[in-house]
């Protein structure tokens, strides 16, 4: 049997449920009788039409992913992600999983799909297991509850599918048998290359479309990007340097060489026993933090805010140290990882009716956050991923009533690696 593996001991075959589908056309092509006992799918009533009309890239978005009913779609970050799910759901109208990475965007879909389809909504995360035949369900939860709940669903969709192929949450499309398969993000890509498994897991991406093409017929908001430098001190500029020695020989010690694939990681994992990887390692994250965190940085977000007084802002950072200190220094609410519930929906809230003009934070708001709109983004340190640049100039992008354009202006410490790392999270935006 194909897609099958021997088990020796109870002389069986077995599969993940993944090959549910191909298993059971390969046993139809060859004329092979066989007693059906997988699906348990939970009953659902006809879906109700939803009420809204796509635009033209939406609709073709759709049409490419229903030939094969499998596979990604790519969408800039406000380009109505979320509607063309809702109307693929409508067409396939069967019992649907949807994969989401946060507990916010749990709340967001349920929402949405309430108001839609006006049924009940089941939920897996956050301490409530309500299965329903729409559910909404974290990575995290669904990943824990795939071998009991991996024969429910006939649709699956992962919201953010960039997350997927990460070690054990690739499991859930592994486990799940569900045929019908839905990809949504921004950008497909993985750092760690991880996205050519696609194909695999959830099928071959079937649109997509850049935020410069949706601008241009004004879907989103016309956008520039500005890159200012900055110059490091010359205390600061003297240790970036004599770190930056040690990194570079203490890897010519152990032999690495940081161009090649998995590298970084590799030299992670080796400084646990070898003294010159620990060193370097060491060294790289103290010029780094310098080149990040340099006292220019903070001189230049003062002259931005101080020339864009009334305009709505977002500043963005890799560390939370960062975040502080802009907080401290501009009186500036900030939001990290760490900001309660109440703390988050506060400032946001603030920030969306005029209270804030000015908002600081790190990763926490990439993604899986509904942030209201901002026509300035100030990215004063990051790392040189293609997607977290882009999911952070997405949250400028929504159209504008005035038909202003948004801004994102970079901050790099000149003369140093954070140039490299610029030019590489550019490369997809400038494709």
């Amino acid at each position: 049997m194909p897609y099958c593996t021997a088990d020796p001991m109870t002389n069986t075959l077995y599969s993940y449920g993944l090959n549910y589908k191909k298993i059971i056309e390969y046993l139809d092509d060859k004329n092979i009788g066989y007693d059906n006992r997988v699906l348990d799918l939970l009953p659902l009533k006809d879906l109700s039409r939803i009420n809204v009309k796509l635009r033209d890239y939406q609709q073709e978005a759709v049409e490419n992913w229903y030939k094969v009913k499998s596979g990604s779609i790519v969408l800039p970050t406000g380009a109505g992600k979320t509607m063309v799910a809702l109307k693929i759901m409508e067409i396939v109208n069967s019992p649907t999983l949807i994969v989401v990475p946060t507990l916010d965007l749990i709340k967001q879909w349920t929402k949405i799909l309430s108001r839609n389809f006006d049924i009940e909504i089941g939920q897996i995360g956050g301490g409530i297991e309500n299965l329903q035949p729409i559910t909404v369900s974290t990575y995290d939860s669904a990943y824990i509850k795939a071998p009991s709940i991996g024969n429910k669903f006939w649709f699956l969709i992962f919201d953010e599918v960039h997350h997927l192929p990460a070690p054990s949450y690739r499991l859930i499309a592994e486990m799940l048998v569900a045929p019908i398969r839905l990809g949504l993000t921004a950008t497909i890509e993985r750092e760690d290359r991880l996205d050519e498994d696609f194909p695999y897991l959830i099928g071959k991406s079937r649109f997509q479309i850049t935020a410069k093409e949706l601008a241009k017929h004004n879907y989103l908001a016309n956008y520039t990007i500005e890159r200012k430098q900055t110059f490091l001190s010359k205390e600061e500029n003297l240790e970036y340097k004599e770190n930056m020695i040690i990194y570079h020989t203490c890897l010519k010690k152990i032999g690495l060489r940081m161009n090649s694939r998995g590298a970084f990681k590799r030299l992670i994992m080796i400084s646990a026993k070898n003294n010159f990887a620990r060193r370097a390692l060491v060294a790289r994250n103290k010029a780094m933090d310098i080149a990040l965190n340099s006292k220019s940085k903070l001189t230049e977000i003062g002259k931005i805010l101080s020339e864009n007084k009334n305009i709505k802002t977002i500043i963005f950072t890799q560390h939370n140290k960062l975040v502080y200190e802009i907080s401290n220094n501009f009186l500036i609410p900030f939001i990290t990882y760490k900001s309660s519930k109440e703390e988050r929906e506060d400032v946001l809230t603030s920030f969306k009716n005029g209270r804030y003009k000015a908002i600081v934070t790190s990763k926490v708001l990439d993604e899986g956050i509904d942030v209201p709109d901002a026509q300035l983004g100030i990215l004063v340190s990051g790392s040189g991923s293609s997607r977290e640049f882009i999911q952070r100039l997405g949250r400028l992008l929504r159209p504008k009533n005035d038909n202003n354009q948004a801004r994102l202006i970079e901050i790099v410490s000149s003369g140093t690696s954070e140039t490299q790392t610029s030019q590489r999270r550019h490369m997809k935006i400038e494709m």
